[in-house]
């Protein structure tokens, strides 16, 4: 997922337990956890799908389609146009301050005059 957008799908240490074998070529350990890195994810029904890109032993690109009961599924992560994700502290954005300037609820003609006095509020 280095320049691509995708998900990373956790799931609870029992599945993987259970799913034995099959499944760790497809785990990534992180920091955070062994999760599938996916293209794409349809949650729609009892079975999770997940597209992930890989390649043969001789280096041709394949996709594959990995199918997991939705309930082996602790949590999915969108991590869309990053290096890397995860739960770590984010710099907070700085907001530029806002000088408000009053502007007057009716204009006048006197106003634009430097002499004019201040017109009264409307109460």
């Amino acid at each position: 997922m280095k320049d691509t957008d995708g998900y990373a799908v956790f799931l609870f240490p029992q599945a993987i337990e259970a799913l034995g074998d099959a499944v760790k070529p497809y785990i990534t350990e992180g920091a955070n956890g062994a999760h599938v890195l996916c293209t794409e994810i349809d949650t729609a029904g009892s079975l999770i799908e997940m597209s992930l890109d890989g390649t043969t032993e001789d280096g041709q690109a394949l996709q594959v389609e990995l199918m997991v009961p939705s309930s082996m599924v602790r949590m999915i992560v969108s991590a869309r146009g990053e290096d890397a994700f995860g739960f770590r502290p984010r710099a907070a954005a700085t907001a530029t301050p806002i000088r408000a300037t009053p502007v007057p609820a009716t204009p006048s003609a006197d106003a634009a005059s430097p002499d004019a006095e201040p017109t009264p509020p409307v109460e």
